[in-house]
This record gives C-alpha cells, structure tokens and sequence, in this order.
C-alpha cells in the first residue's frame, strides 16, 4: 500500500511530496521545484538514497 503526504521541502521549503510504501517499509521524499530526493527506511531512519542540489557536505578533519 502507498500513502501520499504533503510535506515542506527540507531543501527549499517550497511544498513537496512524501510517499510511505508499507510493503517495502522505505518512505520516499521528492520536491520539484528543488529536485531534492530521499529515500530511508521507516523502521530504521537509514538513508538509502538522498540528493539535494545546493547543499553542501561538510566533511570532519
């Protein structure tokens, strides 16, 4: 089963969209106005998939 949510883009803040797939236990998080996407496991939190134009990642010495 899929379930559909309106979310605000943690990328840009713009309105996007979160998918829950209760088969496959991963939820998915896409915007188009960013084209920032993840994809994680809702039992765990693990990201298995993530893109976010215009973030940069901040890497530890």
């Amino acid at each position: 089963m899929q379930t559909l949510q309106a979310i605000r883009c943690p990328n840009c803040g713009n309105l996007a969209e979160r998918y829950y797939f209760s088969k496959r236990d991963f939820s998915q998080t896409q915007c188009p106005s960013c084209d920032y996407l993840m994809v994680s496991c809702v039992s765990t939190g693990r990201v298995l998939e993530a893109y976010a134009p215009g973030l940069s990642v901040r890497r530890s010495h």
